[in-house]
């Protein structure tokens, strides 16, 4: 089968073309390089530098042909989605149309879309969080993230075109970028590694579901291989862990011997989420496989060799 990854040399994008490939698969990459990197593209996937809002999407898609999208390109900054709500709605809600119109027009058979099940849920009535939980954002990003779910159910009962929502948790792991706007355990990592000091955001108790990496990418491959896959999926653990825990695991993975600092908490952000991940399970046998003490190991090591920390 042949499959267009959008952001595909993103953190998780890039993991995800390696599981198709390394499945037989062929790949098609399009990624602005805006967040993504060059080092993360695989050289067995053929690579188109593009914006998902350009119109010349719609000749990658001509040339290509793809079976399949795969949709991980995204504007994913909590912060920068409360200062520029209309950056965000641009590249999640426009951005994603325009990929939308492409994949109709060229009759591509299934799409598979990333979503967040950290932010579009808002402030949880009840945890952990199924599908079923009420949508109620409180940051851009949650919202038009969301939005995009209701075109593909639209795009599902006009054009028959089947889809699958991946609402995905706090993901870490290997390729995540320590510098900027990124997960807490590379920027953490990051930081420790070069012996700089660490800010908690907040007081650090606020609790995030974390997945590994790996075990999403696997999560994109039965979404692409099973024709029971359909709807909105959660991924995650099922369980919270905190920002203090998190510290605490890097600390001792790599040997940091300074305590963290506390500043003022992000703007739009969720206090307490975790997820269920019970349809997923159900409908096509995917679970977490790695526990977040071996995930962290895996990840420390990925920092202190690959990105030569220090």
């Amino acid at each position: 089968m042949k499959i267009l990854v959008t952001g595909g040399a993103g953190f998780i994008g890039s993991h995800v073309v390696d599981i198709y490939i390394q499945h037989g698969h062929q790949v098609v990459i399009v990624d602005d390089l805006s967040t993504g990197r060059e080092s993360n593209l695989n050289p067995a996937a053929a690579f188109y530098r593009l914006d998902i809002r350009d119109p010349a999407l719609d000749d990658v898609f001509a040339r290509e042909r793809p079976d399949a999208v795969n949709h991980h390109a995204a504007q994913m900054d909590v912060r920068r989605s409360v200062a520029e709500p209309g950056f965000d709605a641009d590249v999640n809600v426009l951005g994603s149309i325009n990929l939308l119109e492409c994949a109709r027009r060229h009759k591509v058979r299934r799409l598979i879309y990333i979503s967040t099940g950290g932010a579009v849920y808002g402030e949880p009535e009840y945890l952990p969080c199924d599908e079923a939980h009420p949508i109620n954002p409180i940051c851009p990003y949650g919202a038009s993230k969301h939005t995009f779910e209701h075109y593909l159910y639209m795009y599902r009962q006009i054009y028959g075109l089947d889809y699958v929502v991946l609402r995905y948790p706090n993901v870490y792991g290997p390729r995540q970028d320590p510098n900027g706007e990124a997960g807490v355990v590379a920027i953490f990592t990051g930081q420790m590694l070069t012996g700089q000091p660490v800010v908690i955001n907040g007081d650090g108790e606020q609790e995030r579901d974390f997945v590994f990496v790996g075990d999403c990418a696997r999560a994109n491959l039965l979404a692409l291989e099973n024709p029971a896959a359909s709807g909105i999926y959660n991924l995650g653990c099922g369980r919270g862990t905190t920002v203090n825990q998190i510290f605490k695991a890097l600390k001792q993975a790599v040997g940091y011997d300074r305590q963290p600092s506390y500043g003022p908490p992000k703007a739009g952000e969720t206090r307490r989420i975790f997820l269920n991940a019970g349809r997923i399970h159900a409908d096509l046998g995917w679970a977490p496989s790695l526990e977040l003490e071996d995930g962290i190991r895996q990840t420390v090591e990925y920092f202190r060799t690959a990105e030569r920390a220090g």
